[in-house]
């Protein structure tokens, strides 16, 4: 089984570990504010991986919304639907400005 960093280098050519490790953990926070959780949760990895190929993929056109060059034209999506909805089906509701997480049961 690949890591996430094996399978965005793979995905995007990104050979730097350094700049992946960042661009996970810049979709992890993203995703953690989406969802109004402190934790990501397992059937969010994919969301993560997900975006941060998106991440890498945009690296250079931060900000933009459309480009045209040489008759080309190219727009650019914030956040591709598809992540999105995965995102928002585990997003929790805020009640009175706090989001309520399971606790797990812990063995003292």
């Amino acid at each position: 089984m690949k890591t996430p960093e094996e399978v965005i280098a793979a995905l995007t050519g990104c050979k730097s570990t350094d700049l992946i490790a960042i661009i996970l953990e810049a979709a992890e926070q993203t995703i953690l504010s989406l969802t109004n959780r402190t934790k990501l949760i397992p059937p969010l990895e994919v969301a993560r991986r997900d975006l941060a190929v998106v991440m890498i993929n945009r690296l250079g056109t931060e900000g933009e919304s459309s480009r045209s060059e040489g008759g080309i034209s190219v727009s650019f999506e914030e956040m591709p639907k598809a992540i999105q909805a995965a995102i928002e089906t585990y997003r929790l509701a805020r009640v009175c400005g706090h989001a309520f997480e399971a606790v797990q049961n812990q063995d003292v």
